[in-house]
C-alpha cells in the first residue's frame, strides 16, 4: 500500500466521522438562582451576586467561557454582568454560574420599589453566553423570563 496515496482518503474519512460526531449543542436550560447576597450597598449603585442554575440536556460536557446579560425584575431594569470565566458544565446535569450584577440604585428606586416588597417577582435575562468545547466555542442568545419567589431575608 501505498502511503502518499492513501493519506488523503484517510484524512477525508477522518474529516467526516469527526464532523458528524461532532453536533451543535442544544441550549442550555435556566432552573433557578440561588445564593442571593448583597455584596456591597451604595446610594447610587449597589452590588449583588447570585449563582444562575442551569441545566445542560447535552450527552457531553462543555465549557462556559463567558456570559453578557441584562437583568429585569417586574420590567424594572436591575442591572448588566459581564462575566469572563470559565466554568465546567457537566453532561445532563445542573450547574451554577456565579455572576455579580452592579444595581442602578436611582433606577430601581424611581420604577421598581413596589417589586421588592412582593414575594414573587417576573424575571427576565436577556444576553448571551459563550459555550464550547475543546477551545471551539460559540455564542448562544439567552432570553428567560418567568416567575421567581423572592426574599429579601
Amino acid at each position: 500500500m501505498n502511503l502518499t496515496k492513501s493519506a488523503p482518503l484517510l484524512f477525508l474519512k477522518s474529516l467526516t466521522i469527526l464532523l458528524f460526531s461532532c453536533s451543535t449543542p442544544k441550549e442550555l436550560e435556566y432552573r433557578d438562582f440561588k445564593n442571593f447576597t448583597i455584596d456591597k450597598v451604595g446610594f447610587s449603585a449597589t452590588t449583588i451576586k447570585m449563582d444562575l442554575v442551569y441545566y445542560n440536556p447535552n450527552n457531553f460536557g462543555l465549557q462556559l467561557k463567558s456570559t453578557d446579560l441584562d437583568v429585569f425584575v417586574d420590567n424594572n431594569y436591575l442591572g448588566h454582568t459581564v462575566q469572563e470565566q470559565f466554568v465546567s458544565i457537566p453532561a445532563r446535569a445542573e450547574f451554577a454560574v456565579p455572576i455579580k450584577i452592579d444595581v442602578d440604585m436611582k433606577n430601581l428606586l424611581r420604577n421598581g420599589l413596589a417589586s421588592i416588597i412582593n414575594t414573587e417577582l417576573n424575571v427576565k435575562v436577556t444576553g448571551s453566553v459563550k459555550v464550547g468545547k475543546a477551545n471551539l466555542f460559540k455564542s448562544f442568545p439567552v432570553n428567560y423570563e418567568g416567575r421567581q419567589k423572592f426574599t429579601m431575608f
